[in-house]
């Protein structure tokens, strides 16, 4: 399995651009891959993404930059040198997912990801529900953000601005925690599991 963060000048796949990727293999946490590049020609670009993930406009149209097409390739090239499970995993997990579709698509490139993924949202939900923890509510809908996860699990918020390899890393930490009781990633080894050992 690959935890995935993707930052971008947006929401829509279709319009937006991707500006970094981070990911690492669950199966070997020490193998990583991040990347930035610049916009695509033409891509939308959001103030306040750019605003979530600290990207100037001078860093995304910087020509020394690498493509967005570019980026997708290497990244690609090193999910399919993964022995195992390709399946992506993260919070809004289908975010990531898209984008990368759709880059890959402008690059004129397949996806090797395949379309089911793991939520680390509906890993939280499944885990409170069956501890019988209340699910935080907020416009008629659950509140479990990534943030809200990361406390959950004992863990510190994400850092500001946003950078795909953190996120990557608070998504693997988080579903490790949640699915097998246990810690990954050296950076939150001295944060304790809060339900282990009760």
């Amino acid at each position: 399995m690959i935890a995935i963060d993707v930052e971008s000048t947006g929401l829509d796949p279709h319009r937006d651009s991707i500006l970094s990727i981070g990911a690492l293999d669950m199966d070997e946490p020490a193998n990583q891959f991040y990347g930035e590049c610049r916009i695509w020609d033409g891509a939308h670009v959001e103030d306040a993404a750019l605003a979530v993930n600290g990207f100037t406009r001078e860093e995304i149209s910087d020509p020394s930059r690498m493509t967005e097409a570019e980026l997708v390739r290497a990244f690609i090239a090193w999910a399919e040198d993964r022995p195992k499970d390709r399946t992506l995993l993260g919070q809004n997990v289908s975010f990531d997912r898209d984008f990368v579709a759709a880059a890959a698509k402008r690059a004129r490139v397949e996806s090797p990801f395949p379309h089911r993924s793991i939520d680390t949202h509906t890993l939280a939900w499944m885990h409170m529900t069956v501890r019988g923890v209340l699910i935080p509510e907020k416009n008629g809908h659950d509140a479990i953000s990534l943030d809200y996860a990361l406390r959950y699990c004992g863990l510190p918020s994400e850092p500001a601005p946003h950078n795909a390899l953190n996120g990557a890393y608070a998504h693997a930490e988080v579903a490790a925690r949640l699915a097998y009781t246990r810690k990954l990633l050296p950076d939150f080894m001295q944060y304790d599991i809060p339900w282990q050992n009760t």
